[in-house]
């Protein structure tokens, strides 16, 4: 796989955009520069005895229309320039489905495959030590990411009241429900992603019933996803987790494919499929593929032999710039990420409603609200794409940044 800077992505991407929308030289300046980065270092004694020095990184990029919104990853690829893009993405995704938060992103170079959840939670109570300066429910709000989950999110709340002695939910979204958690956050990813499948496949008044689905990634988001769309009536005829793929023309169940996965820690030879590598998943011929894992999965070198008539983007960034232009030359649909995976967000801003309401919705409220905004977001998304003859992720950053640089302006910032 090419080495791909993911802020050089970011700002292809804000270029191509400019482009069209002609900004004013200072504001685009502006939106190509994080508000504020921090870098912090975390002693962790491990359960050896030994100590041990771990970096996080807190990235606010741009905060015009309301507090930074973002998730913390623990990765050994964590880096610099990832946190900064994923931040920019945050910022952008936010505005497209119209929440009143601005961008962020954290995370930490760990492997939390090789830790206990004590040496967990130090290190995550530390973290937050070494920034609630900078956190908080009017500042910046984190979420789960990627090897992050609930638990952390209820260590570093509770580490964050500690501090600031009181109890504080809504510091950190994607919590345990017994400490101010929402229902319908579990699936809300995968949820959201289906509302703006189902909307594009109207729009383009294709059956569900008569479509084949493909999902690389069988975390969180693909294993939701895939249920979704065989709930509805697609043939799934391939899965992928980070250590195989599985395929069977015929169809599988994401039910029991889960469960296998869960026996046996992988989707990888499951009974009555074939086994393919990420290659060969990436390529099959299929009518939706959910790139549901990381990102820069889809580059200049794969996009010419990509056979999906859609690609709906549960995973941030899987597709590279070069790769988009290839795709958009081929006819492929997109639903680009922060569009498509942005029912995460957003039920992580009810959460923080409900925390700062102190009252609860049901999980068919949750999910009411969530229908309406990603299908508006769907819609002002596509009237953009119409308004300016332009593919679906240029129409995605014109209506996310237009609205980012209206609160920009109203507020007075970039002059």
């Amino acid at each position: 796989m090419e080495n791909i800077d993911p802020f050089e992505n970011v700002l292809k991407q804000l270029d191509k955009v400019n482009k069209i929308l002609k900004l004013d030289e200072g504001i685009y300046e502006s939106l190509k520069k994080p508000k504020r980065f921090l870098e912090v270092n975390i002693p962790v004694i491990m359960d050896n005895g030994e100590l041990k020095v771990f970096t996080g990184y807190r990235c606010q990029y741009n905060d015009a229309r309301g507090p930074t919104k973002g998730g913390i990853r623990y990765h050994w690829n964590v880096s610099y320039s990832e946190v900064k893009a994923l931040a920019a993405w945050m910022t952008w995704k936010c505005a497209v489905v119209d929440i009143p938060y601005g961008g962020g992103k954290g995370g930490i170079i760990c492997n939390p495959k090789e830790m206990s959840d004590r040496e967990i939670e130090r290190l995550s109570r530390g973290f937050v030590a070494a920034i609630y300066k900078f956190i908080g429910p009017e500042l910046d709000i984190p979420a789960p990411d990627v090897y992050t989950n609930p638990k952390v999110m209820g260590w570093m709340m509770d580490e964050f009241s500690k501090i600031r002695q009181y109890y504080s939910p809504a510091v950190f979204t994607g919590k345990p429900l017994s400490i101010g958690g929402s229902l319908g956050r579990g699936d809300a990813t995968a949820k959201g992603a289906w509302y703006t499948i189902r909307e594009y496949v109207k729009h383009l008044k294709w059956d569900i019933k008569n479509t084949t689905s493909v999902i690389q990634g069988f975390g969180n988001a693909g294993a939701y996803i895939s249920k979704f769309l065989y709930d509805q009536g697609s043939k799934i005829i391939a899965v992928s987790d980070s250590k195989g793929g599985i395929y069977n023309e015929k169809g599988l169940d994401p039910y029991k494919v889960l469960e296998y996965k869960e026996s046996t820690g992988s989707v990888a030879n499951y009974p009555g499929s074939k086994n393919i590598t990420n290659e060969e998943l990436l390529t099959l011929e299929c009518d939706i593929l959910c790139p549901s894992a990381l990102e820069n999965q889809i580059t200049a070198e794969n996009a010419e032999k990509i056979r999906a008539k859609m690609i709906a983007e549960l995973a941030n960034g899987p597709v590279t710039p070069e790769a988009d232009e290839i795709l958009i030359k081929n006819g492929v649909y997109q639903l680009p990420d922060f569009l498509c995976n942005a029912g995460g967000v957003t039920v992580s801003y009810f959460e923080w409603v409900q925390n700062l309401m102190n009252y609860y919705w049901t999980t068919e409220e949750v999910y009411e609200k969530l229908d309406k905004k990603m299908t508006k977001a769907f819609r002002d998304v596509i009237s953009a794409a119409e308004k300016h003859s332009v593919d679906m992720r240029t129409a995605s950053y014109i209506v996310a940044i237009e609205r980012i640089v209206d609160a920009m302006k109203a507020r007075g910032f970039g002059y």
